[in-house]
């Protein structure tokens, strides 16, 4: 079967990538379910992809869903999706989908108790990390001025936020407390570095890295996984792909933290 994208899993004890599922659709940002199997988008859709194949997850017909999804702490499924008015940020039920971020577009990228943190842009469209109380409702817009921010995931104790900005002039990967306060970049290179995931050990954080001089975070690009501790020292490769948009934009860690799960892509022939 000529494949399109290629569901792995990295084991860190050995640095051994396993196939899980290749599959002719383009699929995107696996997260990792406790029972085993992944949650990814393709075509507009959800689906739960394991070594048997993808299964479709029913979403309400006007929502065409993104790579910005997930799982709530209660084990609900919450995703990004576009309804022709910018994307919004949505939790499925058994009676369909609710909004639960009042204002768009806005883009899931992670949970932690009750909050969730994600990517939003406001009035004048430059894109900011904000986080809200979904028990209350309230909104705060954590990384002001003028630079682009995005790919926010909360740290395995809950008290920082990690995120890649641009603010020193090409993305890099930072960290603030939950408040917006001591935001800084862990480290600084000339590569174009994306998407960090913090571990649930909390021993390890996992970014995906671009060449020099890469624009934004395009697909089908040499790219590299990278892992550091969270001080932003012993940085090393992980794994070199074909990938990039879509590989692991969101959570993609094994719950008990002993690997990750990402998508390669098949070169064009």
């Amino acid at each position: 079967m000529t494949w399109r994208s290629s569901l792995e899993v990295h084991d860190l004890a050995t640095g051994a990538c396993q196939v899980i599922l290749r599959t002719p659709m383009l699929i995107e940002a696996p997260n990792w379910h406790p029972e085993g199997w992944f949650l990814v988008n393709g075509e507009g859709r959800l689906w739960r992809a394991d070594a048997d194949g993808l299964t479709p997850i029913p979403t309400p017909e006007g929502l065409r869903c993104n790579n910005d999804h997930g799982f709530l702490p209660d084990g609900r499924i919450v995703f990004s999706a576009h309804n022709g008015q910018g994307a919004g940020i949505y939790v499925l039920e058994p009676a369909g989908a609710q909004q639960i971020v009042p204002l768009r577009p806005s883009w899931w990228h992670a949970a932690h108790g009750s909050r969730i943190a994600y990517a939003a842009a406001r009035g004048d469209r430059v894109v900011r990390i904000a986080e809200m109380d979904t028990e209350t409702g309230e909104e705060r817009i954590l990384t002001p001025g003028a630079a682009h921010h995005d790919g926010p995931d909360y740290s395995a104790c809950g008290s920082f936020i990690w995120f890649n900005s641009d603010a020193t002039g090409h993305a890099q990967i930072w960290r603030m407390r939950t408040d917006g306060s001591d935001a800084a970049p862990v480290f600084r290179d000339d590569r174009v570095n994306w998407f960090p995931h913090p571990s649930p050990c909390g021993g390890h954080v996992l970014y995906l890295s671009y060449p020099p001089d890469t624009l934004e975070h395009p697909r089908d690009l040499e790219v590299q996984l990278c892992l550091m501790s969270p001080t932003g020292a012993d940085r090393r490769v992980a794994a070199r792909i074909f990938g990039g948009q879509g590989s692991i934009n969101v959570p993609c860690w094994a719950p008990d933290g002993h690997a990750f799960a990402f998508t390669r892509y098949a070169p064009a022939v």
